[in-house]
């Protein structure tokens, strides 16, 4: 028996207790993962929810916090699960926010707030990881994008570049990592049954479904199937992919 056998890989989820971020975790939890959600500290609420909807895993998921905007948090974080959990062989950047207007009416701070999470908290992440995994000889790295860094979408010119960014990102990592053991990957959302996407008024809603050519809104489930898949031991030879899970909302060659 091999050692990845008798000892669960570590599996880091930034955005861990979001939406997206809960089911991610419970999807690599029953992959056999020990999992660490890694979100805000200040979230008690979500918190004790989060705590609650996984209580059926048995101890396989924990919660660490963390901001992942700040780089030295970061470090500091990784330092705690490797000294508790042992080593992070997968990471899964899921965190992220919106600061929502038209570029002509967009502040700096709401171009910085954004990318400091959505964009520098993958570098921070990643950074404090790829030598370890090198090391090891293996590693999975899954980061979420959006269709709408492939797309662009009105008022989010911060958003959308970010998450373009993301995926630029991880193609150049994965180019750099490739022989270490190492993939790096990308999962692009589409439009899916998250809180965010119920506050949209309900004829602006129906309009988006009716242009998804599978003619419903994606679910979480749906996004972590992706992600758990990208993140296994087989997927081995996938590397630099963008895999949109949108429904045909956005289709490329």
């Amino acid at each position: 028996m091999n050692a990845s056998a008798r000892i669960p890989r570590v599996a880091v989820v930034t955005g861990g207790i979001g939406g997206l971020g809960t089911e991610i975790c419970r999807q690599l939890a029953q992959a056999g993962r020990q999992v660490i959600a890694v979100d805000l500290p200040a979230r008690a609420e979500r918190l004790e929810a989060f705590r609650h909807e996984l209580a059926d895993l048995d101890g396989a998921v924990r919660f660490e916090p963390a901001d992942v905007s700040q780089f030295d948090r970061c470090a500091e974080l990784i330092g705690r699960i490797e000294a508790e959990h042992g080593s992070v062989d997968i990471l899964v950047n899921a965190a992220g926010i919106t600061r929502d207007t038209s570029l002509r009416k967009m502040t700096p701070q709401q171009w910085h707030e954004l990318m400091r999470v959505n964009l520098d908290g993958v570098f921070n992440m990643c950074r404090n990881v790829v030598e370890g995994m090198s090391g090891r000889g293996f590693g999975r790295i899954v980061n979420l994008s959006s269709v709408n860094g492939q797309t662009g979408q009105f008022g989010q010119t911060n958003y959308s570049a970010a998450k373009a960014g993301v995926h630029g990102f991880g193609m150049a990592l994965a180019r750099e990592t490739a022989r270490k053991g190492i993939t790096v990957n990308t999962v692009s959302p589409g439009y899916c049954d998250t809180a965010l996407v119920a506050a949209v008024p309900a004829d602006i809603r129906e309009q988006i479904i009716a242009d998804i050519p599978v003619g419903r809104l994606g679910s979480p489930g749906d996004i972590a199937r992706a992600v758990r898949f990208l993140a296994s031991d087989d997927a081995g030879y996938i590397t630099g992919a963008n895999l949109p899970v949108n429904g045909g909302y956005f289709m490329s060659f």
